[in-house]
């Protein structure tokens, strides 16, 4: 048995890890897509390093887009099987992946016209809307808590990761020349004080492990609450400066989240009396599945949900549905808000909005969670002075800010809680993915320290022997 790591190796995106029985049977881990890499991303996402056509099986963590974003791709190139997860990541999945397909189609289709006027050659999208449809008769849901029979090799369970709405841990149980060995692969791990989801659950012993490590150096600000820090950045930007604030989100998990705080802050008759725009299609979607699974919020929310039967909107909300209605809103002046998709800012509407808004000194960006380093995002936070968005050049007067506070991604205390239930002495390799280098080397450290011994950091297209 051997597996290899062909995304999310020494990197955040693009979760993709094989399993090869001796048999020559295949499982696929994940199939994302990889956000945020600059110039590589394109020939990344191109490049599987596996032939899709020999997978047997695909099991899927969870449905944001770095973990399922190129499975209408693996379907288009030759990928017969089934798609084990669980019934709220197959909801998601479907409007996640149609979504996805549309802005790769619109993004071409902008940049066709420029290539056009310069005499290139014409892009085509990784997979369009027809293959994104196509993908979802592979789908089959499997509850939590349950072994299920995937074949006569491996058995699947999945347990509560906390992370979004139908995130798993991802448990094999995997018989080969009479043995049966035991891998689990954590998918992202969520936080154990999660604004509104379950903790992550505990599991059975593990000979192999997959662990993601995207903050595994750091610890998240818990002395500030979320809402508090959200009020402090409406309140600067909208009442005293008079500015937009606009915050780059996923739709599916952090837009959830804003929502909530914000519902909280209308209760408590602290929220600014300002206009509140959802700019994202998606994002309404997604919200209205997130509300189908109540059983995955935990005590304080379900509390919540006593008195008030809508937690994710207030006073002053408003859904923009159509692109025309976006638009107009780079026409309008503040005070308000605007939220929208993506969350690295590196496409859809709100990359619109950045681009209208950054020179603008009343103005502020607010991100609120992980970005690649070399995602539009990602180098707003690190402070450039200067950025390309859409072939033109905009000098950053717009002040940029993040609350980290808001992460899905637990710390690197979580992590360690959500490995305490293992014995150390009994887990024969590691695997640090879905993060990057350095912070994977330092979490390594950590590691050792909690008696894990043989810790592997793979690089892209790496295979090891597991047994």
């Amino acid at each position: 048995m051997k597996i290899a790591f062909h995304g999310a190796a020494r990197t955040v995106t693009g979760s993709k890890h094989v399993l090869t029985l001796k048999n020559n049977r295949k499982y696929l881990l994940d199939c994302g897509m990889f956000q945020g890499m600059g110039k590589d991303t394109d020939a990344m996402n191109n490049k599987w390093g596996f032939d899709p056509g020999a997978v047997d099986h695909l099991i899927l963590s969870h449905a944001h887009i770095d973990h399922s974003g190129l499975i209408p791709k693996l379907v288009k190139d030759g990928f017969k099987g089934k798609i084990f997860c669980t019934p709220a990541t197959k909801d998601l999945s479907t409007v996640l992946l149609e979504d996805s397909a549309g802005i790769q189609e619109n993004e071409v289709k902008y940049e066709n016209k420029r290539r056009a006027a310069e005499g290139l050659p014409y892009l085509q999208p990784l997979y369009k809307t027809e293959d994104a449809l196509a993908s979802f008769d592979h789908f089959e849901a499997v509850p939590y808590d349950e072994w299920f029979a995937i074949d006569e090799n491996v058995d699947i369970m999945f347990t509560d990761a906390g992370h979004i709405i139908g995130s798993a841990a991802v448990h094999l149980r995997i018989k080969e020349e009479g043995t049966t060995k035991r891998l689990t692969f954590s998918g992202d791990i969520g936080r154990y004080r999660d604004m509104i989801l379950r903790s992550p659950a505990e599991f059975s012993q593990a000979d192999y492990i997959l662990l993601e490590s995207t903050y595994g150096n750091s610890l998240h600000d818990v002395h500030t609450t979320t809402f508090d820090q959200l009020l402090s950045w409406i309140e600067k930007t909208c009442i005293q400066k008079k500015g937009k604030l606009i915050i780059p989100a996923f739709s599916v998990g952090r837009t959830q989240e804003i929502l909530y705080a914000l519902n909280q802050l209308d209760l408590e008759g602290r929220l600014p009396k300002v206009e509140y725009f959802v700019d994202s299609p998606l994002s309404v979607k997604a919200t209205e599945i997130v509300k189908r699974y109540p059983q995955y919020f935990n005590n304080v929310v379900r509390k919540v949900l006593e008195s008030d039967n809508d937690p994710f909107s207030f006073s002053g909300m408003k859904y923009i549905r159509t692109v025309d209605e976006s638009k107009l809103l780079n026409f309008r002046d503040g005070p308000f808000v605007i939220i929208s998709a993506s969350g690295m800012a590196e496409a859809g509407r709100v990359k619109h909005h950045i681009s209208n808004n950054i020179e603008n000194s009343r103005n502020t960006i607010l991100m609120s969670g992980y970005c690649e380093p070399r995602s539009l995002g990602g180098k707003l936070v690190a402070g450039a002075k200067e950025v390309n968005i859409y072939g033109a050049s905009h000098e950053v007067n717009a002040e940029i800010g993040s609350i980290r506070s808001m992460s899905a991604h637990g710390d690197y205390e979580d992590l360690c809680q959500f490995l305490a239930c293992q014995d150390s002495s009994k887990v024969n390799q590691l695997f640090l993915v879905h993060g990057e280098y350095p912070v994977q080397q330092a979490f390594k450290e950590r590691l050792h320290h909690k008696g894990f011994n043989n810790i592997e950091i793979p690089e892209r297209h790496a295979e090891y022997m597991l047994a």
